[in-house]
């Protein structure tokens, strides 16, 4: 594998003619470079009119590796052929360097530039790449490129600090500058040893004052990176972490079509995956690709949040934390989120967390312009009091959990702290939930506090100043975050408008919807394979009585295609509803009822679990109930279909969402999946738990 390296430009505030001063005593050795042995001339040519000089060096370098792979190896030190080109006119130095040793095993190649900086006549710029392919190397070719690639890296550090550090024996010697190239018709080299204030003149033109250097500027996309705008605006890199960053920043001039992302977004998806190149390249393509398909760089600009999110979503940006990083606040425990899932959708409740993220991205850069140092992420502050079952609520879960795989898919390396405060005793059932899909590296800034222990040494005021503390966690300053309070259920959406909704971000919804006709019941097939697995369910009845079940069957079930209506050319709607239960089967003997039927009313919301006693198949039947309903059989009856065809007050219609837990993930978390029934609109009259959904929650456990 061919490994490469792109340095950033790095720029010396000294012209170029004191850096060539400089840059000439590493030679013939360098102490401050210990495995630079020493070099020696091999060639010199020097054009007639002295403006351009090649040099031919040999070096001779030590490399510090095991003894028994130099015993193998059968070599001392290893040997580089340099080859300077200089020139004076356009004032450029051109490196290039390729190894002597090991040539036929090993190939490797630099190339490094001195150049004037294009913007101060009176700085210097240095660019430098490389490459090595290690295509055999005595069977230690991963050994020998770790050693390689650590070599090179330490030595690159080490390349300006060595020019610095000559450039001030030269200033103590006096020489602080030296003048340019003079062809001789024009009067010939001037003398190199006068020495001027670093504000004088140069050939006769106004000097620039060194000394107030401008902040280097937020690099744009046809830019190159300068190492002292990577350390100002996006942190201290490794050398080898710089040259990653540039690499794949380069790529994407070169291939993307679109919009080049800057270079904070760029770096955080390589943070995200350890540097690693290609791993970085795909997973920001596929975010680019997204991003392009649903028009996030213009969510800010376009997207309205609707007043009803406005009262009821219980979050907001809140100052900064004590290292500069926006905080975020998040008052979950106050929030009712499945009456923001049931009357907004998960949709909108996407775009609302995009748009957080989208906001947080901004604020990063206008606090790093603030503060002056880098500032690439930010810090949540989520507050817990007030959490209890109904936050456990499995359709919410699960609309969270998704959200969760937009965000990490899209906002790597953005959350640099999480603070969970008040945290209550439900909270590890949620957290079990939840962070199997969170980076594990995104898992270690969490940091939990249950009741008051945030108030206290090693909580709160270590990571947010005093006086910026929100008036609701017993602090001085006043937060506008809403409060919270429950969504009214006349606002809740109806299955229709769920299932309806245009899902752009996300490829379906948590939601089905199902009629249920008199003698047409709708059923739903869950295969188990493991034992004391966990079925959960949550459903609506929008129309109607229904009667739900659940039965057991060692045998597949296979739908009914047919029925005896359809030879006489009548369409049966239990054609519509493909039954599994076929009608030669005996209760009791084909199949069993697993839990006690529970009759709920229009109107009422039911959710349950079930715990399997045993793997194979089970059905969760919704049939249409009446007051004068007999247990018929499932079978429709031709009374029954010509009725329902001509009086629509035979039709019950649920919307539904399943699931099925394994027992591994779901030992002591029984108390989220309890059975309970409540009304979420005003057609039901009740809403506590019923007699019969507790009797239904006792069979479960």
């Amino acid at each position: 594998m061919v490994q490469q390296y792109q340095s950033p430009v790095r720029i010396y505030k000294q012209p170029f003619e004191l850096i060539m001063a400089a840059y000439a005593r590493r030679f013939p050795k360098c102490p401050l470079i210990p495995m630079f042995v020493d070099s020696e001339i091999l060639n010199q040519n020097e054009s007639k009119d002295g403006s351009v000089v090649v040099t031919e060096r040999r070096c001779m370098i030590d490399v510090e590796a095991p003894r028994l792979i130099k015993r193998i190896a059968g070599v001392e030190y290893l040997y580089f052929i340099q080859k300077n080109t200089l020139n004076r006119r356009d004032r450029t130095l051109h490196i290039e360097v390729h190894n002597e040793t090991f040539s036929s095993r090993v190939i490797i190649k630099e190339c490094c530039s001195y150049m004037v900086h294009p913007e101060n006549e009176d700085w210097t710029c240095f660019e430098q790449t490389a490459s090595m392919d290690i295509k055999s190397f005595f069977g230690f070719e991963s050994t020998a490129e770790k050693i390689a690639m650590k070599q090179y890296a330490s030595s690159i550090n080490k390349g300006k600090e060595i020019i610095e550090y000559h450039l001030k024996e030269l200033e103590d010697e006096g020489v602080t500058y030296i003048p340019r190239w003079m062809p001789a018709a024009e009067g010939g080299l001037l003398s190199a040893g006068r020495a001027v204030p670093l504000s004088g003149t140069i050939d006769g033109l106004p000097g620039k004052d060194l000394t107030n250097a401008p902040e280097p500027m937020i690099s744009s996309a046809d830019d190159k990176l300068d190492a002292d705008y990577i350390r100002r605006y996006l942190g201290d890199l490794t050398p080898l972490q710089e040259s990653c960053l540039i690499r794949l920043r380069q790529w994407l001039q070169e291939t993307h079509k679109g919009k080049i992302p800057k270079d904070q977004h760029v770096l955080r998806f390589l943070k995200a995956r350890d540097f690693n190149m290609d791993k970085a390249r795909e997973f920001l393509c596929q975010s680019l690709t997204w991003r392009k398909q649903h028009q996030v760089d213009f969510l800010l600009d376009t997207w309205e949040r609707p007043q009803l999110l406005q009262d009821y979503y219980t979050g907001g940006w809140h100052h900064h934390d004590r290292d500069g990083r926006p905080l975020y606040v998040l008052r979950l425990g106050q929030m009712d989120t499945k009456g923001l899932v049931r009357a907004l959708g998960e949709e909108v409740l996407l775009r609302q967390v995009l748009s957080i993220n989208e906001e947080g991205l901004k604020r990063c850069e206008e606090n790093t312009r603030l503060f002056g140092q880098p500032i690439s992420c930010w810090t949540c502050l989520v507050d817990l009091e007030g959490l209890n079952m109904r936050h456990l609520w499995r359709p919410g879960v699960k609309a969270l959990l998704r959200i969760i795989e937009v965000v990490e898919a899209n906002y790597p390396e953005t959350l640099g702290r999480l603070l969970i405060l008040r945290a209550p005793r439900v909270f590890p059932v949620l957290w079990t939930l939840v962070s199997p899909l969170i980076d594990e590296n995104t898992r270690k800034k969490f940091l939990v506090y249950a009741g008051r222990d945030y108030q206290g040494p090693g909580g709160l005021v270590d990571y947010i100043d005093r006086e910026i503390i929100p008036d609701f966690l017993g602090g001085d300053c006043m937060c506008d975050i809403p409060e919270g309070s429950a969504v009214p259920k006349s606002l809740y959406r109806t299955a229709e408008e769920l299932e309806n909704e245009e899902n752009c971000l996300l490829t379906d919804s948590i939601y089905k919807s199902a009629s249920i006709f008199k003698g047409a019941p709708y059923e739903v097939l869950i295969e188990i394979t493991e034992a004391s697995s966990v079925i959960t369910w949550d459903f609506d009845v929008s129309k109607g009585d229904v009667l739900f079940n659940i039965y057991h069957s060692k045998r597949a079930p296979h739908p009914q295609k047919k029925d005896s209506l359809g030879a006489h050319g009548i369409t049966s709607l239990g054609a519509v509803n493909a039954q599994l239960i076929d009608k030669s089967w005996v209760l009791g003997k084909d199949y069993s009822m697993v839990e006690k039927a529970l009759t709920c009313r229009e109107g009422e919301s039911v959710q349950g679990s079930h715990i399997t006693r045993w793997p194979g198949f089970y059905i969760l039947q919704w049939r249409f109930h009446s007051s004068a309903a007999s247990a018929a059989s499932s079978l429709p009856r031709v009374d029954d279909v010509l009725a329902t065809l001509q009086v629509s007050s035979h039709k019950c219609k649920i919307m539904y969402y399943t699931e099925v837990l394994g027992s591994h993930d779901f030992r002591g978390s029984m108390t989220s999946l309890e059975s309970c029934q409540s009304g979420f609109s005003q057609l039901s009259a009740a809403t506590t738990s019923s007699s019969q959904s507790c009797a239904s929650s006792t069979v479960s456990r």
